[in-house]
């Protein structure tokens, strides 16, 4: 029974076959190329973001200029634009209207009887 177990001698043991060398599909051409080249991509758009936003109002503290405004209640039937022209009627509307949205953080053109706003200085 030992005879049949044992390797005669001299043959050394099979190994497996060598395995084929590694072939892509396309599909794994794109999953091994795209994905980290868009990846790259986005984190490079993201750190140009970061870098050219505009995190400063100005160079220096001197350049900085206050807003004058005065407080103003909106009487029945004003709208922005009555008050843009009341306040600063050499000025372009266009251009007060959108000074008084910013200054109040007005998230629409909609103002109500009562409602007490800033509005720039003339």
């Amino acid at each position: 029974m030992q005879q049949l177990l044992s390797r005669p001698e001299g043959r050394q043991p099979e190994r497996p076959a060598a395995l084929p060398p590694l072939r892509l599909t396309r599909r794994g051409r794109i999953v091994l190329i795209g994905i980290p080249l868009v990846l790259l991509a986005a984190l490079l758009l993201s750190l140009a973001g970061f870098f050219n936003s505009p995190a400063k109002a100005s160079d220096s503290a001197a350049n900085l200029e206050t807003t004058s405004a005065v407080s103003v209640t909106v009487q029945p039937g004003q709208s922005l634009w009555g008050i843009a022209a009341t306040v600063a009627p050499e000025r372009d509307a266009r251009d007060v209207v959108a000074d008084i949205v910013q200054l109040n953080n007005l998230s629409a053109g909609t103002v109500f009887p009562g409602q007490q706003l800033f509005v720039p200085a003339a």
